[in-house]
């Protein structure tokens, strides 16, 4: 293994570790009310991506962005995606919702996959297939037995999902890019938190040094990873970086069965199979189809 690939490597394991860890973060100020730690999400992840899109230089990749109401457009509709996703995450961890949290972070890779058939024209392969249509069955099962849909699970799924197949399509700088998302998000956040947040923990200057800092860290939980994941990205082939992706629903799972207890019935089990299953599948197949592009 070369320096590089191994710096990659371990760039990769870092990015989905904090992944993995951030529920234990949101659990620890569980207290405050998900849309206000949405607030705090959004103001200290613009002030992080501004110091790091400083420190990188890349103020002429942002000012490209800028001057292209197109791109900006393009990044607004992405960014309430994003931002779905976030306060989703937020609430559903917080709520003792983290199994569910879990599950859609393992459906959305074969989420994807659906929205490259269904929007890129892209065709999928014999074992794609059956990959989808367990992780399908899995759904459905719960949907007969308990009556109701991972409404959650799928929401993280599929925002996630749609937010990855948007930004396909805006060639702009991974970290650029999060910044003007996060910066035309702030407006919002700031008006919903001088006029609607009424909570005592609202006025920073109310507060122990203690408890600001761990709603400062809100901004280090969101970047920190993504820094770590572009790094890894640069030395990794996507292939390659696509396996380490089941570390952090994994994490989540076992902190949510094992730590935090979360309700684990017979019914989640078996819809949980079909998606390890599906996942299986659809790695097998990955290995065996990019391991035969290789031999050509």
């Amino acid at each position: 293994m070369s320096p590089s690939t191994r710096t990659g490597v371990f760039n990769a394991l870092a990015a989905y570790f904090m992944w993995g860890l951030a529920p234990i973060y949101f659990k620890l100020i569980d207290s405050i009310s998900a849309d206000e730690i949405m607030i705090h999400r959004v103001l200290w992840s613009t002030i992080f991506l501004a110091v790091i899109v400083i420190l990188m230089k890349k103020w002429t990749a942002l000012k490209e962005i800028v001057t292209t109401p197109k791109t900006i457009l393009g990044l607004a509709i992405t960014a309430s995606f994003l931002g779905v996703n976030w306060f989703m995450f937020i609430w559903a961890v917080n709520n003792d919702h983290l199994l569910d949290a879990s599950l859609g972070y393992y459906i959305n890779p074969l989420f994807s996959v659906a929205l490259g058939v269904i929007f890129l024209g892209e065709r999928l392969r014999k074992w794609q297939l059956m990959a989808v249509v367990l992780a399908i069955i899995g759904v459905l099962i719960q949907l007969i037995a308990l009556g109701t849909l991972p409404i959650i699970s799928l929401a993280l799924a599929g925002t996630f999902g749609i937010y990855g197949l948007l930004r396909k399509k805006i060639h702009v700088d991974s970290f650029v890019g999060l910044l003007i998302e996060s910066v035309l998000m702030l407006p919002i956040a700031l008006v919903y938190w001088f006029f609607f947040v009424t909570s005592e923990t609202s006025n920073l200057t109310n507060n122990e040094v203690s408890l600001n800092l761990l709603l400062m860290a809100a901004g280090l939980v969101t970047t920190a990873p993504l820094l770590c994941f572009t790094a890894a990205a640069k030395r990794l082939t996507l292939s390659a970086l696509g396996f380490f992706q089941y570390i952090g629903p994994s994490m989540m799972f076992v902190l949510a069965t094992f730590y935090y207890q979360e309700s684990f019935n017979a019914i989640k089990l078996i819809t949980f199979g079909f998606i390890w299953a599906a996942l299986v599948v659809f790695s097998v197949d990955s290995i065996r189809h990019n391991a035969s592009r290789r031999q050509k």
